[in-house]
């Protein structure tokens, strides 16, 4: 009888751990394809939601919030926040890229600005979708550029 109720036990733990994969606390992580990452991620930047951010911006170990130190990754996502803070956007395709990544072409409007960029998404844990590379150099006008903001 023991043998029964620890195989259930075991059953049960194992069914519990998958589930948790790809999520931090009950809350799922990364994004479910890695076009929808990158939905996540450009909807979390316009809030300026770091925490929202930090859900999507990772490796393939999972979301950057349970690998690297807060201090670090808030002064990234703040960085980051800046550059690919925008108007409007309009994801312009998705390809295979290196090592297991997708590269999703992105274009970004920002007040008078238009600038297309390649955000690179790799599969993590629970088979979602982490944000671990963006071409910065390609919307570098965006951040402490006066004349690109509009007045609010």
């Amino acid at each position: 009888m023991s043998l029964k109720i620890f195989a259930g036990l075991f059953l049960l733990a194992a069914c519990s751990s998958a589930t948790q994969r790809g999520s931090t606390n009950g809350q799922l992580t990364g994004g479910a394809s890695a076009r929808l990452a990158v939905d996540q991620f450009l909807g979390a930047v316009k809030l300026r939601d770091l925490q929202a951010m930090s859900t999507v911006f990772g490796t393939n170990n999972g979301p950057a919030r349970e690998t690297m130190d807060r201090t670090e990754l808030e002064k990234r996502e703040i960085i980051l926040a800046c550059y690919f803070n925008n108007d409007s956007y309009r994801i312009l395709g998705e390809r295979s890229g290196q090592g297991g990544h997708r590269e999703v072409s992105v274009e970004l409007k920002k007040g008078n600005l238009i600038r297309a960029t390649t955000f690179y998404a790799i599969r993590g844990p629970g088979d979602r979708w982490y944000i671990d590379n963006m071409d910065i150099a390609a919307v570098r006008d965006f951040c402490g550029n006066p004349g690109t903001s509009r007045a609010q």
